[in-house]
């Protein structure tokens, strides 16, 4: 039987000491950006079939940033089903570039196209403005609630470094 990484006392400890790090404040001033991007990517190796760590390559990538669920020029596709919009795609790598940073021996994959989503949100709290990573639940109450400008009221991570929720303070 496989024994548990962490025992039960150190995994109740370790979530005290997470809850108790966040804090949280209250503001109306806030927006929320979705940087999207598409981005091509290759597998490099020996044998592809079994290489514990290949060798990823990434090619040429478009990005977009979505501010507050509108879409924002330049926007190809979208809103997707998280209401999100996308760039064009960037052009997929051509043959001579996937040749040119393959090693002798090494064999290559298809090329993936890989989409990704960078949370943000900015808000502020009195003369101070701050910038912060979160996550699409959060994204999602900003659009939700900007129309109006309705305050919010946000959670913080750990160190205050990060916006773990958002919500909609009831007037």
């Amino acid at each position: 039987m496989k024994k548990p990484i962490f025992s039960p006392l150190t995994v109740v400890m370790l979530t005290a000491l997470t809850l108790s790090s966040c804090s949280t404040l209250n503001t109306s001033q806030y927006e929320a950006t979705a940087l999207t991007t598409y981005t091509w990517q290759m597998k490099y190796a020996n044998n592809l079939s079994n290489e514990p760590s290949p060798q990823f390559e990434t090619f040429a990538s478009t990005s977009l940033l979505n501010r507050n669920g509108l879409k924002p020029e330049g926007a190809v596709t979208g809103p997707d089903d998280r209401g999100l919009w996308w760039p064009a795609l960037p052009p997929r790598p051509t043959v001579d570039e996937i040749e040119q940073r393959k090693k002798p021996q090494q064999e290559v994959s298809k090329p993936e196209l890989l989409k990704t989503v960078e949370y943000k949100i900015t808000y502020s709290v009195g003369s101070q403005q701050k910038t912060l990573p979160t996550n699409y639940d959060v994204y999602r109450q900003v659009v939700k609630a900007y129309p109006s400008r309705t305050p919010l009221e946000l959670t913080l991570g750990v160190n205050d470094n990060s916006v773990e929720k958002a919500e909609i303070l009831e007037n």
